[in-house]
């Protein structure tokens, strides 16, 4: 849940600093915001990831690696690209509608 909460809010710096970036120049250098989020959010797991896998762990413990890989990285990782995927789709469809 914690690991879910900081990616989250890792979406969210690089959401609004993309937001923030555009409002400075006055022009839309970044013109998806949701992808610049989830970049922020790729950029972070690779390093928490590479984090986890390159500390020397006891001889036997790689499925204690392997695990915290999948339940602190990937897990949130995988719900946070669902649910903006989600949201882009509703957003798209609402305006088919329209």
């Amino acid at each position: 849940m914690g690991a879910l909460i900081f990616y989250i809010a890792i979406y969210f710096i690089g959401y609004y600093a993309a937001r923030l970036l555009n409002l400075i120049t006055g022009r839309a250098l970044i013109r998806n915001r949701r992808i610049a989020g989830l970049v922020a959010v790729l950029m972070v797991s690779i390093m928490h990831g590479y984090k986890i896998i390159s500390t020397s762990s006891s001889h036997g413990q790689d499925e204690v690696m392997v695990h915290a890989l999948g339940f602190y990285v990937i897990l949130p990782v995988v719900i946070i690209v669902i649910a903006v995927l989600f949201l882009a789709w509703q957003e798209r469809d609402g305006h088919d509608r329209s």
